[in-house]
């Protein structure tokens, strides 16, 4: 099995993903599985119950291949840890040590600034059936839990595996809260917005809708500051179009 070998992570940009002890090869095949889907790649693992390498996490893995051919196997949590400067164990459960418990989002916003100073830091994962011992946690110097319903805290690892590294992913200043598809037509302009409401004013005026002049001046008004809110694209405003007129001619027989 490998050893820690000084200066292997010097100049790392992501952090480690530790499985201590894991038990099923198919549960280390979906965590490079998961850790790919959100930009992760170094996986060391502690142990592995079944040897290493091993076929059924190949398969499990569904093409993270980058991920699975650099995989570093170690006799101890002691060694895996040896090169790192920061390490956060995830935990489940309450214990006798006292250590700060960060919630998924917090620990990642700190990785990405441990590594902005250019620290590497490690993620533990303990092994399926029971989590990580207070023997593996004491190489930890912060420890994270999932906040999940307390009467049923269980994940599968490479369930928590995402869950951390999705967090990771979305704590980058680069990822926008929102955004519209990819595949989607430009933002309607308001000239664009105008003439669909004038379209759209003169079939309710010609249907009779419009026709309380009292109330008139303000149902206009709210129509409009709809077509506002409604933030169209500007294909969504000429098939709107198509349905105003498809509308009026079926009202006019025409």
């Amino acid at each position: 099995m490998g050893r820690a070998s000084k200066g292997r992570a010097t100049g790392a940009t992501t952090p480690v993903i530790i499985l201590v002890r894991p038990q099923l090869g198919e549960n280390i095949g979906m965590t490079a599985r998961a850790m790919l889907n959100c930009g992760l790649s170094t996986l060391r693992l502690v142990n592995p119950r079944d040897g290493w390498p091993n076929d059924k996490a190949q398969r499990a893995a569904s093409g993270a291949d980058v991920v699975l051919e650099k995989v570093e196997v170690f006799d101890s949590v002691a060694v895996a840890v040896a090169d790192l400067e920061r390490v956060v164990a995830t935990t489940a459960r309450n214990r006798e040590l006292t250590q700060r418990i960060l919630t998924p989002r917090r620990a990642a916003a700190e990785v990405r600034d441990w590594i902005g100073r250019g620290e590497r830091v490690g993620i533990l994962f303990g092994p399926e059936r029971t989590g990580l011992e207070n023997d593996d946690m004491v190489h930890a110097d912060t420890a994270l839990s999932i906040p999940v319903n307390p009467q049923f805290s269980s994940l599968n690892i490479a369930q928590a595996v995402l869950l951390v590294a999705y967090e990771w992913a979305t704590a980058a200043e680069e990822v926008p809260a929102e955004r519209m598809s990819d595949h989607s037509a430009r933002p309607a302009t308001k000239e664009e917005l105008q003439n669909l409401f004038d379209h759209l004013e003169r079939a309710l005026d010609q249907s009779g809708f419009l026709r309380n002049k009292d109330m008139r001046p303000s149902m206009v008004l709210n129509l409009k500051a709809l077509l506002q809110r409604a933030e169209m694209t500007e294909q969504e405003a000429r098939t709107f179009h198509g349905v105003i007129k498809f509308l009026s001619k079926n009202k006019h027989g025409e």
